[in-house]
């Protein structure tokens, strides 16, 4: 009886059952359909995705590609460019050298000009002291000589006396000079030295007897004749000019370019500042010598310590 009211109600619920199993297996076949939808969807997306990147890179390698060839050109076109460059520096400044060595001679022969007229300067410049002193002694009435043995005063000098008054002779002997009569300048000036050996013009005319003896180049009477002018009559209006020229004299002899470094030297220490002692200083570096520093100039002596 149990069992009859049991299978009742099963009979009963079996259409109600089988009623939801229908819905829940609808339901889940629309799910999964609404899946294969949205993985075909996914799938599209992708493959759109993909297809665009692929473009993208195909794009990117183009580029690079490009990129790769235009450095190419650009590394050629700069070689070139530099290598034209270095060709438009290289050849002017080979020639800007070439120039500055032909200035740096043109320099040194400009110095030597310099030199060589600043020591005519000099020359010119003791001439006309000369000059000056002569046409001042013009205006003196010289003494009349000493009356020689076997003449009375006033007569005229024998044969053993001076030629003519110290003055004239002096005058003479510049005139001579001055005009290129060089022999008899020289004699003219030795037969000064002989009359009157202590007169106001011997240490000029021993001056220009070396002078002379220089421009003939007999070096070895001119440094006798100048070391005359320092020796014999002590400090005089040529010891300046008389020192350079010894110098000078010194450094044509061969074997005497020390001494007459030396008498450059010497000249600066006692005559510092003078236009002598500045070509005395010139003459020096000819010799690769160098010059001393004038005192203002030198560094103070270090102290000793105690």
């Amino acid at each position: 009886m149990k069992f009859r009211s049991l299978l009742v109600c099963v009979l009963f619920a079996a259409p109600a059952l089988s009623f939801a199993a229908s819905k829940e297996i609808t339901e889940l076949q629309r799910d999964v359909a609404l899946l294969q939808q949205q993985l075909r969807d996914l799938q599209s997306s992708q493959d759109k995705q993909f297809a665009a990147l692929t473009e993208v890179a195909r794009q990117a390698a183009d580029a690079a590609n490009k990129a790769h060839t235009d450095t190419a050109v650009i590394q050629n076109s700069l070689s070139k460019n530099l290598d034209d460059q270095l060709k438009q520096v290289v050849g002017p400044v080979v020639g800007a050298r070439t120039s500055m060595d032909n200035m740096s001679n043109d320099v040194r022969a400009l110095q030597q000009a310099v030199s060589d007229m600043a020591s005519l300067m000099a020359k010119m410049q003791s001439q006309l002291s000369d000059l000056t002193t002569a046409v001042k002694a013009i205006n003196i009435t010289p003494a009349p000589p000493p009356p020689q043995p076997g003449t009375t005063a006033g007569s005229a000098p024998g044969p053993s006396g001076p030629p003519m008054p110290p003055t004239d002779l002096y005058q003479n002997a510049m005139r001579d000079k001055t005009s290129g009569k060089l022999d008899l300048a020289q004699q003219e000036f030795a037969d000064y030295l002989k009359w009157f050996p202590t007169g106001e013009f011997a240490p000029n005319s021993q001056f220009y007897v070396g002078m002379i003896h220089y421009g003939q180049g007999n070096y070895e009477a001119a440094a006798k004749d100048f070391d005359n002018v320092l020796e014999v009559y002590g400090e005089n209006t040529k010891s300046k000019e008389a020192r350079l020229y010894k110098g000078r004299s010194l450094v044509h002899m061969p074997g005497h370019k020390t001494e007459g470094a030396d008498e450059f030297l010497q000249l600066i220490k006692l005559y510092p500042g003078t236009d002598e002692a500045k070509q005395a200083c010139t003459e020096r570096t000819s010799l690769g010598l160098r010059c001393p520093l004038p005192a203002a100039t030198r560094p103070p002596a270090k102290k000793a310590k105690k």
